[in-house]
């Protein structure tokens, strides 16, 4: 066999293995990208899907919905105030804890509001707060279970106080991030 039949076939042999690698690099990246970003909410959406890809297809999906959101910072007042009104409700719990966790809920979504996350739907606000909050997902979906078993009367004193430091993870973090790190909140 000539050197020029050796070249032909071996040139063509490395170019398509340095695409397999360029193209697995890129694959396992992107996943890895995924797990980092979101943290435990990878895990939870690729269980919850079809297959492994489905599942990072919709985490892809979130992303480029959150890209296209206002997500703004808070001016110094706003996050004052919010802090306030978090005082205000966690001094309410100790007579009204039903009532409380419900201001608890109704504060955290007005403050994702004001951050620029839409907030008409429950499941939707999980998709969109996972972007960028993946590790507070589990406190705010335990918290509103307990809001809403609490507006059924349903809930004890001690799954109240529960939500009320669920809330209060997803709170700091959404504030933090509004004012560039600093957190203000009383705790």
């Amino acid at each position: 066999m000539s050197t020029g039949t050796l070249l032909a076939i071996i040139i063509p042999v490395v170019v398509v293995v340095a695409l397999l690698a360029v193209a697995i690099t890129l694959f396992v990246n992107r996943r890895r990208h995924l797990q980092e970003r979101f943290g435990p909410e990878y895990e939870r959406t690729v269980e919850g899907a079809d297959s492994q890809l489905a599942g990072e297809r919709e985490l892809r999906s979130r992303e480029k919905r959150h890209d296209a959101l206002d997500i703004k910072p808070l001016p110094s007042s706003s996050r004052e105030r919010y802090s306030r009104d978090w005082a205000g409700v966690q001094d309410e719990f100790v007579d009204r804890p039903e009532e409380a966790v419900h201001d608890a809920d109704r504060l955290v979504t007005s403050l994702m509001h004001e951050r620029g996350y839409p907030t008409e739907n429950f499941e939707q606000q999980l998709r969109d707060l996972s972007v960028e909050h993946s590790r507070t997902m589990e406190h705010y979906r335990a918290a509103h279970e307990v809001e809403t078993l609490g507006t059924a009367h349903r809930a004890t004193t001690e799954q109240l106080r529960g939500a009320m430091v669920h809330y209060r993870a997803l709170f700091d973090e959404l504030l933090a991030d509004g004012g560039g790190g600093a957190r203000h909140a009383r705790a």
